[in-house]
């Protein structure tokens, strides 16, 4: 069927259901008398009678009947199909991916998810848990999170976290017995728990900054080795050795008196977590969802 009939045979559904030129046009909004040319004029091109008229009403003939039969639930698909998109407007819907470490899926990410989750049942979210600076495209996530300082250039980033310390603490016994490094460089001489980068298999030098500005980068030695910072977090409480972790994540334990900071005039503050995705992306219904409940508020 050629699409120009299209129109055609919604008039001829809508006449076939109202049994009435006259309600039929009034509620195609258009003329009387320019239905019945639409109508004759489809029965001319398929070469059939589709209705049957009387002065008292209008009913389909067998050919008609048959027709519609075929027509109606095409029609009511696309009706259905065209609400349910008219109602995503109002009911966000789909999936979003975010690539992220483990310690922005637990303080920020999932914080500020988790309860979107149960406002909009209709929007899932799936957190890949990854250390490396993966690739969107070849991971087919919408969205990673990184530093400020970390996102490429042709991403757009927000903010969705304040700003960052990494700090050097230990266990109390660990430094009554080893003593307390006064500067950097006095980590060499201490046990060190390290963190291996997923990006490229080396190990993290711990990154300071000297009070004038110059950045201070020391490669430390341990008998413990991690590539995710909760458990180097947890082998600085149980006395292996020295550990440079962010201070949002240590507070609860230093608060409770499990770890001692060390070094603090030389850990200053970074950018925090941003969320970054392609420019040419746009937002889906349920990304926009992700992005109000991410977005950094002071």
């Amino acid at each position: 069927m050629l699409r120009e009939n299209i129109n055609d045979l919604i008039a001829l559904a809508a006449v076939a259901e109202e049994r009435s030129f006259t309600k039929a046009a009034a509620r195609l909004n258009v003329s009387q008398s320019a239905l019945s040319h639409t109508i004759k004029g489809l029965e001319k091109r398929l070469g059939l009678r589709l209705l049957t008229r009387t002065t008292r009403s209008v009913a389909p003939t067998l050919e008609g009947e048959d027709l519609l039969a075929t027509l109606n639930p095409c029609f009511e698909k696309i009706e259905a199909r065209l609400q349910a998109l008219n109602d995503a407007q109002d009911q966000p819907t789909g999936t979003v991916r975010i690539v992220a470490v483990e310690y922005a899926i637990d303080t920020i990410l999932w914080p500020k998810l988790g309860p979107v989750l149960k406002q909009h049942p209709s929007v899932n979210v799936e957190f890949v848990m990854d250390y490396g600076y993966t690739d969107l495209a070849a991971s087919q996530c919408d969205a990673g999170v990184r530093y400020g300082d970390q996102v490429s250039d042709g991403m757009i980033a927000m903010r969705i976290g304040p700003d960052e310390r990494m700090i050097c603490v230990g266990a109390p016994d660990y430094l009554d017995d080893a003593g307390t490094p006064q500067r950097p460089q006095d980590l060499t001489d201490h046990r060190c728990i390290n963190l291996r980068l997923s990006t490229h298999g080396a190990l993290y030098a711990w990154e300071f900054e000297e009070p004038d500005g110059t950045e201070i980068n020391v490669k430390v030695r341990g008998q413990a080795c991690f590539n995710t910072i909760h458990p180097v977090m947890r082998a600085a409480i149980d006395g292996h050795g020295l550990a440079l972790v962010p201070d949002r994540l240590a507070a609860p334990e230093i608060e409770a008196g499990r770890l001692r900071v060390c070094l603090e005039d030389y850990s200053p503050p970074f950018p925090g977590f941003h969320l970054y995705y392609p420019s040419r992306q746009r937002p889906s219904s349920a990304f926009q969802v992700v992005l109000d409940a991410l977005r950094h508020r002071d």
